[in-house]
């Protein structure tokens, strides 16, 4: 295998997998970084977020010397082959991503192109945005003996808490862009593709996809907007088994058995969060609205989304009947296990509707220990019988092992009331019924 010089631009998230990875499948990586800090810290070995594997993955491949960070882009990107754009594209006006921090990581890069370089843009962004890389390199290039350079587009299909697991035994690599640029990548990712590396797994080789920019860039967007449209529709069908009195804990498998469908995402509950889903299907929106599509579907699948959450605190008035002055306690905080990502968790805008309501809030979740400012009045415990204590209700918001496999006898002990809102259907529903305490699911 050729070893590369990659540089990776952002340390964040997906910056941060993407620079251990590559260091790990043989390539020689500095990642950039603004934040001197940051990059001290990952230089340190010590990870700023939670994410499985990937501490020890980032100590192990720290001693192999194959990787480093630099604060300094001429340190970083003045010898790589390989530039990879990895920076944070959060929602700006009208659900378009705000591209700020993609600008300002190509006015850092372009300085120090070497001859033939590749920019790589893993970070999410709108169509036509490969365009406007290479337009904006362009442009801060001088016109005279300016380097020859390509811009490929390399979406990332990262999932908080198997980031690792995802970014070394991928379903499938896509690569977009012209006239053979993408060549150098796939070079870079023949031990993944081939699954030739320590650990790697010949018998399940992920597909490759050659596309040019424009459709690379439309496959991730697609992809989400697919997924959280699929868990909008179980919900939408969970919420009429309720009407009818059918069970979507029946309905749901039987539907999700057919090839056509499959049973992934199709689990109802209070539905999903993150940096990602929402994000890419507002982006997906508004860039139907520049062509005049106004994208039904995908409203549709946001609208039922955002009635899940609101279906916590029905469930709750109508057992409670008035939430002012109740103690509730909420499990989960994360917008999912595996992480400890409180971007657009649907626990948070419960617990600040609870608050409105002149609800007590207490929490627990096993990874989270802070909240936002507008929630410090949320009583935060580490154990979960503490969070429950003297509560009138509980609501499972993240279904958490050490959360799923709480004793309902316990609860039902130290709780003072009896409602309990399953929001991801992952509890023993007869266990609970036999301590006493009243369990409400979705979709049943």
């Amino acid at each position: 295998m050729q070893t590369m010089r990659v540089a990776v631009v952002g340390s964040g998230y997906v910056g941060t997998v993407t620079a251990t990875c590559l260091a790990l499948l043989g390539h020689q990586v500095v990642g950039l970084d603004a934040d001197a800090i940051r990059t001290q810290q990952l230089a340190a070995g010590q990870l700023p977020f939670y994410e499985p594997r990937l501490p020890d993955l980032l100590r192990q491949v720290l001693a192999t010397g194959r990787l480093s960070f630099a604060s300094d882009p001429e340190t970083a990107i003045s010898s790589a082959e390989l530039i990879f754009l990895c920076v944070g594209t959060p929602t700006g006006p009208a659900g378009l991503p705000d591209l700020s921090q993609v600008e300002s990581a190509v006015a850092a890069v372009a300085p120090q192109l070497q001859e033939g370089a590749t920019v790589v843009n893993k970070s999410t962004v709108p169509v036509g945005s490969g365009n406007w890389v290479r337009t904006l390199l362009e442009e801060a290039l001088p016109h005279e003996g300016a380097p020859e350079f390509f811009v490929v587009s390399n979406p990332e299909f990262l999932r908080e808490g198997s980031a690792v697991e995802d970014f070394l035994h991928p379903d499938r690599l896509v690569l977009g862009g012209e006239d053979g640029s993408v060549e150098r990548v796939c070079d870079l990712y023949s031990p993944l593709l081939k699954q030739s590396f320590e650990g790697g797994r010949p018998e399940t080789m992920p597909s490759l996809f050659v596309t040019d920019l424009a459709s690379a860039e439309m496959i991730k967007y697609a992809a989400n907007a697919f997924l959280a449209t699929k868990v909008s529709f179980a919900n939408e069908i969970a919420s009429v088994c309720e009407l009818v009195g059918a069970d979507a804990r029946q309905v749901l498998p039987a539907i999700g058995a057919d090839c056509r469908i499959g049973p992934s995402f199709l689990h109802p509950g209070i539905g999903w969060g993150g940096s990602c889903f929402g994000k890419d299907v507002a982006a997906l929106m508004a860039t139907g609205l520049d062509y005049g599509y106004t994208s039904p579907v995908l409203r549709g699948t946001v609208e039922v989304n955002n009635g899940q959450r609101v279906w916590v605190i029905r469930k709750l008035q109508q057992h409670l009947k008035v939430l002012k002055g109740r103690r509730v306690a909420l499990l989960g905080l994360a917008f999912k296990p595996g992480t400890d990502d409180l971007r657009d968790a649907p626990a948070l805008e419960i617990a600040r509707r609870l608050l409105a309501a002149g609800a007590v809030v207490a929490a627990c979740d096993p990874v989270v220990k802070q909240l936002p400012e507008d929630l410090q009045a949320v009583q935060l415990h580490s154990d979960p019988y503490d969070a429950a204590r003297r509560a009138d209700a509980l609501v499972l918001c993240t279904e958490w092992p050490e959360l799923t496999t709480l004793q309902a006898a316990r609860l039902a002990q130290v709780m003072r009331g009896d409602v309990v809102i399953d929001g991801r259907n992952c509890f023993d529903e007869s266990a609970f019924r036999r301590a006493g305490l009243r369990i409400v699911g979705v979709g049943w």
